[in-house]
Order: C-alpha cells, then structure tokens, then sequence
C-alpha cells in the first residue's frame, strides 16, 4: 500500500481555479495522451490519488495533466506549478515546446544553478532528426486562448535579441542573461497562447520567441553552460518550426551542429547539418545559405572529409554572391554574414592544417567585422590568430596577437574569451623560457585576467 503524504495543494488549487471535476480531468487526459500516441487508462481514482499526495503520474501523464489543465485555464500550466517534476530532473524538450521554455525560462531566474550545470549531449545534437513536427503543432493548435495578440506584442519581442546581442559583442553573456530569460518565461512565451488574427502574425510570433530563445541558448553557450545552451536551442528548433519549418529550422539546426563543433563533438553535425539544407535550399536567401554551407563545411572538416568540406567552402562563397533578398533577423543576429564565413573558413582550415589559410581569413575576418560594434568578435579572432601564427613558429607575431585579444577581453563576462587566454598558457611557458619578447608580461596579464 502507498505510503501516505501529505496533500498536493497546488494541484488541488489549480484543479479548482479550472472548476472541472476529476471525471472530467481525467477524460482530458486520456485525449491528449491520445493525441500524442499514448493509450492511457487515466480515471478520476488516479487524478485523486495524484491530489491527495499519495502518488505521483507516472511516464508523461504529469505533462498531459499540465496540458490539460492549461487548455481549461487559458494559459500556461507546467508540471513543476502543480507539484510534480522538479527542474532539477527536467528532461529535454517533450512535446509543448511553449511550456518548456517557460519551464526554462524561470529555472534560469529561479534556479540558475540547475542550468549552469545541466550537461550538453551529443544526443541532444540530433534532436531536430526525431522531433514531430505535425504533433507538436495539434497539440498547439488545440488550446483554447482568451487574449488577442497583435502586432506591437510581436515587434516589441522581436527588438529583444538584436538590443542584447549588441551589447552581448562588448560585455559577454552573461550581462543582463536574467533579463532575458525572465522576460521569455513571463512575457514572451505566454504570448503564444493567446489569439491571432491571421496565421502571418501566428507565425511571427512563433519566430520573434524562436530567436529569442535562441539568444538565451547563446548567452549560455558564451558562458560555457553548454547543457542548458542546447535546450535552448532545442526547444528555439521546435518553436522555429511553427513560425517558418523551411529557413528558420534550418537556422535553429545549424545553431545547434554550430555548439557542437565548437565543443569538438562533431557526432551527428554532418547529418544535422544537412538536414538543415535540405530544408533551407529554396526557401532562403543567400546570406543565409552561407552560413548554412560554412557550417557544412565545419562538420565535414571535423571528421577528416577534407574534399567535402572543400566543396562545401566553395558553396558558401557562391552562395554569398547572390543578392536574391533580404537577410532575415533569424540569421542577422549573428552579425554580417561575410565576416561570420571569413571566420568560419579560418576555423575550417585549422581543421585541415592549413595554417598560412587561417591566418589570412583571420586578417580578413578583422577587416569584415566592425571593431566597435563586435569587440567580442575581434578579442576572438586576435586570439585565434595568435595560435595560427605560433603553429607557424612565429613567437613575436604571436604574442603581438595574444596580447591584442586581451586588451580587447578587459570586462566581459564570457567563459569563451577565459578559454582563448588559458589555452595560450603553455604556449607562453615556452615562450618565457627563450626568453621571447613579451611573453613573459603576457603570461603575467594572462594569470591576472584568469584570476
């Protein structure tokens, strides 16, 4: 015999404020359990049980209870606010892609440090290959909602991520990543349960909260808390997906093979990336189809396909001449896309060893970004420099470059720039002992900077 504990009050609060009895609840969620491939035989004995503390939904009978009562009460309903499923075991995205940013959203405010250590995956990275699109949007679709959302709730989401992005290139992200994901859990996402007028405002909508949860995914990322990074990203893939499942999957794709890369686990990246293009080919512009082929191009050099990977450099350049648009906000955010293909070129040829190639689109790469308006960008690159020259036996220039990257590094709050300066370390070690120029004050700032 179970155990008794004590009451579920907040599910009893919740059951009350949507004045259903528990027959009713339960006949819910046998629908929506139905609705996402689950035959389950929920009655009113178990929505009962579940009140009165003495167990708990087993499987995701706790997710299509909180949907259920959240199509009764018009708004968002998560498991955590009826006492089950703690952030702390929260699992990838499911199903409602709305309540899982919410979810996220508020464990970032009010729990930061379960995010912080939330653990990236090389399974997460194929994530976009499995998810249901067609379900998750009935699900979506099936809610009932009272507020009408209009076009200035939209526009004022969408000045969001390029207001934060600009200062995230002069301070790093971790400034004002509360801000952000405080406003995506109690403004932004809320507003996808509401009404729309058309099916363009719907989908704008879902794209303004997509990028949205695509900056938070970033900000984490530049933090090095790369778990709770690719939950953003995937639940931003999935929200994606309801606005545009063509260009701005695609994007959501390739940011997640992106993060992947840049952590040297390129398992899935190829594929992933791939699917991005096969969506994208087509449907957007070429600005954007760079960046998709420049990503393709990472992924193939990552895993030694180096005359793929040529190719797909060679696409990226082609695809850059075209002037066939406008460059949507979903790709502009990560800046102009000349400079972001010069600087993923370099970091493909590092892949291959061409360290004379590198080092000339990193030079290029510093003439195509605005060092004012991208600090973090040009702290990066002069840093990326730096090894290149050192992997060509060229100490001074190293240094030079090194000591450039952390002048430009003095207050920002971004785990990346910390690991640029440590992985120079050894480098300097050796330095310092032939008494090469500069290193030796180098390697003193570098400390002090890590300190």
């Amino acid at each position: 015999m179970p155990a008794q504990t004590n009451p579920n009050s907040r599910l009893r609060e919740a059951i009350s404020a949507a004045r259903c009895t528990y027959e009713a609840l339960a006949k819910d969620v046998r629908r929506i359990a139905a609705e996402n491939g689950d035959l389950l035989q929920t009655n009113k004995s178990a929505i009962s049980h579940w009140a009165n503390g003495t167990r708990v939904p087993s499987g995701q009978a706790g997710q299509y209870l909180a949907e259920a009562l959240s199509r009764r009460l018009g708004r968002v309903v998560t498991r955590t606010e009826i006492g089950f499923h703690s952030p702390d075991t929260e699992s990838p995205p499911g199903n409602d892609p709305v309540t899982t940013v919410t979810d996220l959203g508020r464990a970032d405010v009010e729990r930061h440090r379960f995010l912080a250590i939330a653990a990236f995956t090389t399974a997460g990275v194929a994530m976009p290959l499995l998810h249901d699109h067609e379900a998750t949007s009935r699900m979506l679709r099936a809610r009932t909602a009272r507020s009408l959302v209009g076009s200035d709730d939209i526009d004022v989401v969408r000045q969001i991520p390029a207001a934060f992005s600009a200062a995230d290139e002069r301070l790093g992200g971790g400034h004002g990543l509360t801000t952000v994901t405080a406003y995506l859990a109690d403004t932004a996402a809320p507003m996808l349960r509401g009404r729309f007028s058309s099916e363009a405002l719907r989908e704008a909508a879902f794209g303004a909260v997509a990028e949205l949860a695509y900056l938070a995914g970033w900000k984490h990322h530049d933090l090095g808390h790369e778990g709770a990074a690719q939950r953003y990203y995937q639940v931003g893939y999935q929200l994606a997906c309801e606005a545009d499942p063509h260009g701005h999957a695609a994007w959501m794709m390739r940011a997640l093979a992106h993060q992947s890369l840049s952590l040297k686990q390129p398992h899935h990246c190829v594929d992933l990336v791939e699917g991005a293009l096969f969506r994208g080919l087509g449907h957007v512009d070429g600005q954007t189809e760079a960046l998709l082929h420049i990503t393709h191009a990472r992924a193939y050099a990552a895993i030694g396909e180096n005359p793929s990977a040529a190719r797909a450099l060679l696409a990226a350049e082609d695809a850059l001449l075209r002037e066939d648009g406008p460059q949507p906000s979903f790709s502009r955010v990560s800046g102009p896309a000349a400079g972001t293909v010069t600087s993923h070129t370099a970091r493909t040829l590092t892949d291959l060893a061409d360290h004379v190639g590198t080092e000339q689109q990193h030079r290029d790469a510093l003439t195509r970004w605005d060092p004012e308006k991208y600090k973090r960008v040009h702290a990066l690159t002069h840093a990326d420099l730096g090894d290149s020259l050192a992997a060509q036996a060229r100490a001074d220039e190293a240094v030079a470059a090194w000591t450039q990257a952390l002048v430009l590094m003095e207050g920002m709050t971004s785990d990346r720039t910390l690991k640029a300066i440590t992985s120079i370390r050894s480098t300097l070690a050796v330095y310092q002992r032939r008494r090469v120029p500069g290193a030796a004050d180098l390697a003193r700032r570098a400390r002090e900077a890590l300190a």
